[in-house]
């Protein structure tokens, strides 16, 4: 129960967090929970594909050549695979509702399927490995995970207010969260492969992740404040209007 507990918190804590930055109009408590709830069901066609084509990129790329091998691993399988995953959710289903109504939203929405996804995904590794590994990833990979939602959904954000940019927007946030994404993992892919073979030089690969990860989350401070300086100044025009 307690690394059940250790597993969900961080993932939760995250998703108030965002919740109480939307403060000047914020979505429907229902849209959030289905957004969690399908943020969790998202990693489903991931890890189908990562079952898939790990055997495979394994065989033959990682005798050839291991950095190739885990960059393949890193971008191409997972990274992709993941915010795909989760930007169809996003498609699907946040950008379909009349709540979605300022940019503000993109990152509100993202964050939180990423956070449905990031639990699911928590779960497995933490019962599996156990304490240790769960606070690790409380303070690395699950708000990691919100950093690259919060690129994805800022550019989200964008893109439903200007349809003539949009699918450039579109573009560059899931571009950006992959980017990020397949960073963070592919030093740690190499990292846990150097520690194995008894390599010393583990070390630098380990602050490679941890510098993306704090680039990552300086630029998403910038963006959240960015899309809440638009929602605080569309909320005061309002409240001017109707006075």
């Amino acid at each position: 129960m307690n690394l059940l507990l250790l597993a969900l918190a961080p993932g939760i804590a995250i998703s108030v967090f965002i919740y109480a930055r939307d403060q000047y109009n914020r979505e429907p408590f229902g849209h959030l929970l289905a957004s969690f709830g399908l943020g969790v069901l998202a990693i489903i066609p991931p890890l189908g594909i990562q079952l898939i084509l790990h055997p495979i990129t394994h065989k033959w790329f990682y005798p050839l050549n291991t950095t190739l091998y885990y960059f393949i691993d890193a971008f191409l399988i997972v990274a992709l695979s993941e915010e795909l995953s989760k930007y169809f959710v996003l498609q699907r289903y946040a950008l379909r509702k009349r709540a979605f109504d300022e940019p503000f939203d993109g990152i509100v929405y993202s964050v939180i399927v990423s956070m449905g996804f990031a639990t699911a995904e928590n779960i497995g590794y933490v019962l599996q490995h156990g304490f240790a590994t769960g606070m690790i990833r409380m303070f690395m990979s699950v708000p990691a995970h919100a950093c690259f939602a919060v690129m994805m959904g800022y550019y989200v954000g964008k893109a439903r207010f200007d349809k003539h940019n949009r699918d450039l927007y579109i573009r560059m946030g899931i571009v950006l969260a992959v980017v990020f994404h397949g960073l963070f993992d592919f030093f740690l892919m190499l990292a846990a492969d150097q520690q194995i073979r008894k390599n010393t030089s583990s070390l630098l690969l380990v602050a490679g992740a941890i510098v993306s990860y704090l680039i990552a989350f300086r630029y998403s401070l910038k963006a959240i404040q960015l899309h809440r300086n638009i929602s605080k100044i569309k909320h005061e025009n309002s409240f001017r209007t109707q006075s």
